[in-house]
């Protein structure tokens, strides 16, 4: 047994309209590796946020190393040795390692000690990075070791990290573990959150499992199966995605030799991509993060045009085409960033489901917004996908993560898309939620829909994937067939090591 480092008692916080955590309570021993789990919504963000100070509590008390604790603030939090990764990074993409690192401290050292101090720390952990380097040329996972090194730089007693391997290739995940269970051995209690359950079995202790709230279970991940955590978070059965095979249909959608150059200073233009897709199939899109994964949907959707003819719809040039005249054709697209380019985060429900579906879904006449259709809309969105909010008129920025992730791909699947591009459809999601959009995707696919998703959940991609093709540095392999295609070989090839000869034959076979 080891000594309690953190302990929760009771604590308790609510909103308008939902109690995002009753009288939870729990103990984090020194060392150990915790896993907290639940449901998108089940209150694990707010209850984090109090543990970092970030959110104060209604009730309850917590207490570190056997001394009251009530950070009023992160600054607090981390003088009291509590670090925490969050799943999105707070990087200056046109600033270099060492001065993003020296942002995040109180008093950081000057810059040449510093950045001593970072190649020691880093290399001693297994995660080396050049402290010279701009954050805007590296990759998702290097990203993820500037923020790892910023905590790690703290001395932290307790390091939280939310969903740490969304954005990590097999290869890096496995670098990842090998620190955390570095850190754990020195003492340093880690608090992991993801909705990857093997990984969870892998890596952590014990679990701590959230429901509507409320703590409903715990376990010892590595005693239990991934489906029994999985049934614990949902309180029911857990459905796995299941489709009939047909015949697939004639060419949908078919991009031909593109180059496309990235609006963004730090993004990865497209180079000579090809792809073609056919009624009733789901090509996924493998990539690292920041591979061009935002430009290949930009292309798709239209917000990056091109020559007429790059891009074929049923045979009709609409590279010229922007996004509203696409989607009035059938080509709807559902991007990776959820608040800001899939939501407006300010505007409510309803007129977050106008901005996509008014066309199809006429939902504008003679110049005249129908707000019954509208709502009436939104009200089918949150129905059929299980979105967990008080209604309609809620702000979508007031969704959790996962909520508003079903919300969006709820939106475009049921304006019944001729072909649907979606970038990371299930990242952040919970694994009832994620089968449910999975499901969604294969029945779409079932009716005829062509699919084109772009993940970097391998998992899910040979799941729900009739071919793969891997996109490393603007360039997309000819894509393969997922059957006999194991993680490990597509792990390779997302990290550049493509092997393209192995996939040729079999790619020309796809695309005859």
């Amino acid at each position: 047994m080891t000594q309690t480092l953190l302990k929760i008692d009771s604590l308790t916080k609510a909103y308008p309209g939902v109690v995002a955590n009753s009288e939870v309570s729990f103990e984090i021993g020194e060392g150990e590796v915790h896993a907290l789990l639940g449901e998108n919504g089940a209150g694990k963000s707010t209850l984090v946020k109090m543990i970092y100070g970030l959110v104060k509590p209604d009730s309850g008390t917590m207490t570190l190393r056997g001394a009251p604790y009530a950070p009023p603030e992160p600054r607090a939090a981390r003088g009291d040795g509590i670090a925490m990764v969050f799943q999105h990074f707070s990087l200056f993409d046109a600033l270099n390692v060492a001065e993003n690192i020296a942002l995040g401290m109180e008093n950081p050292p000057p810059m040449r000690d510093l950045a001593k101090r970072i190649t020691q720390v880093s290399e001693a952990y297994g995660l080396p990075l050049d402290p010279s380097r701009i954050v805007g040329d590296l990759s998702a996972g290097e990203r993820q070791r500037v923020e790892i090194i910023r905590c790690l730089l703290q001395d932290p007693k307790l390091l939280i990290m939310d969903e740490p391997t969304s954005v990590l290739t097999p290869q890096e995940v496995d670098i990842l573990f090998q620190t955390l269970q570095k850190l754990s051995a020195e003492g340093t209690a880690i608090l992991y959150i993801s909705h990857k359950l093997e990984e969870i079995r892998t890596l952590c202790d014990r679990a701590t499992i959230l429901r509507l709230g409320k703590v409903v279970g715990a376990c010892i991940p590595r005693d239990s199966t991934a489906r029994e955590m999985a049934e614990m978070m949902v309180g029911g059965t857990l459905q796995i995605p299941t489709r009939e095979r047909a015949e697939l249909g004639e060419v949908a959608l078919e991009i031909a030799n593109l180059s496309a150059k990235s609006p963004s200073e730090f993004g990865t233009s497209l180079k000579d991509v090809s792809i073609r897709v056919r009624a009733g199939e789901v090509l996924g899109v493998g990539g690292v993060a920041g591979n061009g994964q935002d430009e290949l949907l930009g292309v798709l959707s239209g917000e990056i045009l091109s020559s007429p003819g790059a891009v074929r719809l049923k045979g009709k040039p609409v590279g010229k085409l922007g996004p509203t005249a696409r989607r009035k054709l059938g080509l709807l697209t559902a991007p990776e960033e959820r608040l800001g380019h899939a939501a407006a985060p300010d505007m409510s429900l309803t007129e977050n489901a106008l901005l996509t579906g008014s066309v199809r879904e006429g939902l504008v006449s003679n110049g005249f917004l129908s707000w019954s259709k509208t709502r009436t809309f939104a009200e089918a969105i949150i129905k059929a996908f299980d979105v967990r909010t008080p209604g309609t008129e809620n702000a979508a920025r007031s969704l959790s993560g996962g909520n508003l992730q079903k919300f969006v791909i709820g939106r475009e699947v049921l304006q019944r898309p001729e072909v649907l591009v979606v970038n990371q459809p299930t990242w952040g999601v919970d694994a009832a939620a994620a089968a449910s959009i999975r499901q969604a995707l294969l029945d779409l696919a079932q009716k005829g829909a062509a699919i084109i998703c772009i993940s970097q959940d391998l998992d899910e991609l040979m799941e729900i994937s009739d071919n793969f093709a891997a996109l490393t540095e603007g360039r997309l392999s000819p894509p393969r067939s997922t059957q006999g295609l194991t993680v490990d070989q597509i792990g390779m090839m997302l990290g550049g090591a493509h092997g393209m000869e192995v996939a040729h034959d079999d790619a020309e076979k796809v695309l005859a």
